[in-house]
């Protein structure tokens, strides 16, 4: 019995919901400008899954680098649901409409 795709599949779970509060912290925070950090961290977390040989940390880091790509699109549509009030915005960033 080979267990690697369920692994794969958990690691894929867990990285989608660990990038879910990340994105909404670094939006509130940083605002969608700190998208190049999310650009290089899969970049580099990519770069490193190609050389690995382990089967599954190779893919973990896969995964977990191109969820960071998938937060670069996530971070402008959280900037959106500010916007539209789903979520609060900071009250400390510059050139924020809601409390222009």
């Amino acid at each position: 019995m080979h267990l690697t795709g369920i692994i794969i599949g958990i690691i894929s779970f867990l990285s989608i919901g660990m990038f879910h509060p990340i994105v909404i912290k670094a939006e509130y925070h940083f605002s969608k400008s700190c998208w190049p950090a999310f650009l290089i961290v899969g970049i580099i977390l990519l770069a490193i899954s190609v050389m690995v040989e382990h089967v599954v940390l190779s893919s973990a880091l896969a995964v977990i680098g191109m969820s960071s790509w998938w937060g670069i699109l996530e971070l402008f549509e959280q900037e959106k649901r500010v916007q539209k009030g789903w979520f609060p915005a900071n009250p400390k960033k510059k050139n924020n409409k809601s409390f222009n």
